[in-house]
């Protein structure tokens, strides 16, 4: 197998894991993680990126907390998010929404059951570790960016230890929050959190994948 194939593989296997094992990653485990991710390439070296990790009951403490927040708190992250999403953008989201529902037999105008499935982000998916992904305020739009290759370090070396991972914007939604609860200085900002964990296979949840748009699409040459 050459290099490139076994990244591509590590890529297809990848997916956003809604559910997981009650099992505790190692701390072995957990800095294997954590080393791979900080490889992350960023602006100038800057290394932005500053990451809470919880374990053990912290998790759950966590996770039990924003679900109460979430009947009073107003959301407010600290990176804006979309207030409009074009016709493509649109079409998109509804196919992943569409794909998820259909993989746990909800229907979408079943709105008790889709407003529970929202509250699973909150409830992190069951999951025994989260990870806050925090930026230097001062670096602006380029600190965030660098917390999304970080991310994405992340996510793929999870997958290529054994562990399924989450990005979740839904965590962000409530800056403020996470800045209470983990002490986060006003001089960093939330740009994302990341559920994590052993996946349960079994469960239908993530036994649904999302496609890409061909190259097409996406990509121009320039020849001249």
């Amino acid at each position: 197998m050459t290099r490139y194939d076994a990244l591509t593989e590590l890529l297809d296997e990848r997916y956003s894991c809604r559910q997981f094992l009650p099992t505790q990653v190692s701390r072995e485990v957990l800095e294997q993680l954590l080393s791979a991710a900080r490889r992350t390439p960023s602006w100038s070296n800057t290394q932005s990126w500053q990451i809470i990790v919880t374990e053990g009951d912290a998790t759950r403490k966590f996770s039990d907390a924003l679900v109460e927040h979430l009947a009073s708190g107003v959301p407010q992250p600290d990176f804006p998010f979309p207030a409009n999403y074009n016709a493509l953008h649109r079409a998109r989201r509804r196919e992943c929404g569409g794909a998820l529902y259909e993989s746990i037999g909800v229907v979408k105008s079943d709105t008790e059951a889709t407003t529970r499935q929202f509250i699973r982000n909150y409830e992190l998916f069951d999951a025994p570790h989260a990870a806050i992904i925090t930026t230097d305020a001062d670096l602006g739009v380029y600190g965030a960016v660098d917390c999304g290759l970080y991310l994405q370090t992340f996510l793929l070396a999870a997958q290529s230890l054994g562990l399924g991972a989450i990005a979740q914007a839904a965590l962000a939604a409530y800056s403020p929050f996470l800045h209470e609860w983990f002490d986060i200085p006003d001089t960093r900002k939330v740009v994302a959190g990341i559920s994590f964990g052993y996946p349960d296979e079994t469960h239908p949840i993530n036994g649904f994948r999302t496609g890409r748009a061909p190259l097409d699409e996406t990509v121009t040459f320039v020849g001249r």
